[in-house]
């Protein structure tokens, strides 16, 4: 199906924009016909998020599940000026990007400019971050920068997954999926109270597929999904005044390898561009390149959370978080995708962190007080080596490890000057200390003595450093919001979002000096103007944002080759973060939804954003003109259509959804190889639920049209790319799933 045109989807989005929002979930009581309210705590309280002041979107549990969806990456096909996926070469690590901002590399030490919260805990890494949805309450994205009411900052935004509470009956769910390419997933929850005051509950999860294509050089299943993850937890509540939880989490995901598609033939070795862009001949995992992992591509993560919340008094209320959370990896990367040993990488990235969050909540009849103290200990550390067999050979190696320590005091106040008219101002004080420990070696031979090559030479040592820096920032909010009447608000916000500079674990310090001394902190300045309003009688909404961000200093991580003996041929790998000086971010966000009639509802959702990079130095020239924003297309628009009626002593729920995205440009230099042009997805769902909610049967269709969809690529080759690497001309693609169809039943005892 060829993609609509932008300017078909927006004329299509504007003529809808006066009729509908979406908001996902919706309800129909009796002869009344009305939207279901949607309570969120975006604000650290519960509240209508027709109330929040604030660009937010909340997707129920229940809603997710009526979509079928299955982890968080398709939340960005929905919610305005979002991108969320799996980072090139992975399956479970999250690249996620929010009003332009957001970054492709998860380098150690680099922290996302968009936040991922699992129950009110900031998960500092993106490895085994792309949650599936499993569990779940809601999930709540926050777009705009947040710093004076989640425990860490975040320039970009937040997205909140909320696992379910436990329940005060006992209650036992198991839910299994057949789908295209063999796609088995089993999902069996319980809860119990063990006494009045003492709950327990588990959720464990099998979720496996075959490939959507075939590794033609080791036989195995390519782009499959292999994954176990449990969850336990605890609820004490041993007065009314008291809430005690404790919950352990663990994931364990051993997908194969993920090698992207070569749109080139092998430069050297002749191996011809395959017919289907989900094969691969990759070989790196059956080769000696990657002995040093044993050709293992596993994730492991772990985490254990305990809550506890005093309510002091009726208006008050403190709160601690105490969270540790763990993550190891052992990653095969192919560069090349061929059998050859051209450009081989096998991985290691080890990451710890412990935080700890303490709150004061007040809410009275005019005042409401977030205050806070957040504290971050946290340990990133990766080690991988370049092979580069067909040149010398030579391997380069590099291990850094980079230490987080941060502690944070914030508060956030709303006061409600009259009954229509309420102010917050909130800020945050930031000391955030990093400390870097870095190596990097080039050797002769196949892997370096750090990956298992003791027989390796030590050619040159490229950076041998440690470093330490702190970094300190005050960051404010300032919102106005005025309540037209019961149905409409409307509000003014300024807020400012930070985040602390850092060591690239790859720089070479004996070539470049200045990479010991860091890339600097990046600020954005955002302005918002908001609009929501209910109407014809509660049956329709309509939240519009519009927004101005003054990016400075954007923190962008890049690699390239590099030449270290003059002879014309890369035969080194280098890792560059650049401080770009400048950029301007605007755009408009609208999300509607409205009953039609009974049982027919419509939902809207629309982005309009314009993002460029006003100053970028390159050697005292500027280069913004050749400099893009990442991962933000121009247009964003999708359309549902859901009918529910009753049938066979239930309820039949059927969804028509269609999003369109615009013109994606994966880096920050365009390169028409591996970029995205504007695209359409088409999904359908039909799902029937009985009436005491026992049983569900669900159907999901993803991609009906089976548009093919570039998330991510490596360019060390032609094709525009900024330098080579390898002999074999070596770029490469990676790609969304195919057209895939999904049954479901799950019965709740």
């Amino acid at each position: 199906m060829k993609a609509l045109a932008p300017r078909s989807a927006i004329a299509l989005a504007v003529s809808l924009a006066s009729m509908v929002q979406f908001t996902p979930a919706l309800a129909q009581s009796g002869p009344t016909l009305a939207l279901e309210e949607v309570v969120v705590t975006a604000r650290r309280r519960a509240e209508n998020l027709q109330d929040v002041p604030i660009a937010v979107t909340a997707l129920s549990g229940d809603a997710l599940r009526l979509r079928g969806a299955t982890d968080i990456s398709e939340l960005a096909q929905i919610i305005p000026s979002v991108t969320l996926e799996p980072s090139r070469a992975t399956s479970t690590t999250l690249t996620a990007f929010i009003r332009g901002v957001g970054q492709q590399d998860p380098l150690a030490g680099f922290e996302q400019g968009v936040a991922l919260y699992l129950d009110d805990v900031y998960i500092a890494r993106p490895q085994g971050a792309l949650l599936d949805i499993y569990d779940v309450e809601r999930v709540e994205v926050l777009r705009g920068p947040q710093g004076t009411l989640y425990g860490r900052n975040a320039v970009g935004g937040a997205i909140k997954y909320v696992t379910r509470r436990l329940s005060e009956d006992f209650d036992a769910r198991l839910k299994a999926s057949y789908g295209s390419y063999d796609q088995m997933d089993l999902v069996g929850t319980v809860s119990a109270p063990l006494t009045d005051t003492f709950r327990v509950g588990g959720t464990v999860a099998s979720l496996t597929r075959d490939g959507y294509g075939r590794n033609l050089t080791t036989g195995d299943e390519h782009y499959d999904k292999d994954l176990f993850a449990w969850r336990a937890s605890a609820e004490w509540l041993p007065s009314d005044d008291w809430l005690v939880r404790i919950a352990y989490d663990k994931l364990k995901d051993k997908t194969n390898p993920v090698a992207g598609f070569r749109p080139f033939p092998g430069a050297a070795s002749g191996v011809p561009v395959l017919n289907d862009r989900y094969d691969t001949t990759a070989g790196a995992s059956d080769s000696i390149s990657t002995a040093g992992i044993n050709g293992n591509n596993e994730i492991e993560a772990e985490g254990v959370m305990l809550s506890v919340d005093w309510n002091l008094s009726d208006t008050t209320t403190l709160r601690s978080i105490s969270a540790w959370r763990e993550d190891y990896t052992e990653s095969v990367i192919d560069f090349d995708g061929l059998a050859v040993m051209d450009f081989d990488a096998p991985v290691i990235y080890d990451n710890e962190q412990f935080s700890q969050e303490f709150q004061l909540l007040y809410n009275a009849d005019r005042w409401n007080l977030v205050a806070g103290f957040y504290y971050l200990d946290a340990t990133a550390a990766n080690d991988f080596d370049v092979v580069l067999a067909q040149i010398g050979p030579v391997t380069a190696y590099t291990g850094g490890t980079v230490d987080t320590e941060a502690w944070s005091l914030f508060t956030d106040v709303t006061y409600r000057l009259t009954d229509a008219l309420s102010l917050s101002v909130g800020g945050r004080y930031t000391e955030d200390k990093r400390s870097a420990d870095i190596f990097r070696g080039t050797y002769l031979g196949i892997g370096s003595p750090f990956l298992g090559n003791d027989a390796a030479i030590l050619l040159a040592t490229t950076s041998d450093y440690e470093a330490s820096k702190t970094y300190t920032d005050f960051s404010p909010r300032l919102n106005l919001s005025y309540a037209l009447n019961d149905d409409t608000t409307v509000y003014a916000s300024y807020s400012q979002g930070w985040k602390a500079g850092s060591f690239d674990p790859r720089g070479a310090n004996f070539a470049t000096p200045e990479v010991e001394r860091g890339f600097d902190p990046e600020t954005l300045d955002s302005w918002e103007l908001g609009y929501k309003t209910t109407w014809l009688d509660g049956r329709a909404l309509t939240n519009i944002a519009v927004f101005y961000s003054d990016y400075q200093d954007m923190q962008i991580p890049g690699s390239v080759g590099t030449d270290s003996d003059g002879d014309g041929i890369n035969d080194g790998f280098v890792g560059t973060v650049t401080n770009a000086a400048e950029a301007e971010i605007s755009g408009i966000e609208l999300e509607g939804n409205i009953l039609l009639g009974q049982g027919v509802s419509m939902q809207l959702a629309l982005s309009f954003l314009d993002a460029e990079i006003k100053d970028w130095q390159v050697n005292g020239v500027d280069v913004s003109d050749q400099r893009a924003v990442q991962n933000t297309p121009e247009e964003m628009a999708y359309l549902g259509l859901t009918y529910t009626t009753g049938l066979a002593g239930g309820d039949i729920t059927a969804n028509l959804n269609w999003s369109y995205k615009g013109d994606i440009t994966q880096f920050e230099a365009p390169v028409p190889i591996i970029d995205q042009e504007s695209y359409d997805v088409v999904n359908a769902s039909i799902v029937w639920l009985s009436a005491d909610d026992q049983w569900l049967f669900g159907l999901h269709g993803k991609n009906l049209t089976d548009e093919a969809i570039k998330t991510a690529g490596y360019c060390f080759g032609s094709g525009g790319c900024p330098s080579r690497l390898g002999l074999e001309d070596n770029t490469t693609v990676f790609y969304a799933p195919p057209r895939t169809v999904t049954a479901t039943v799950e019965y709740r005892f």
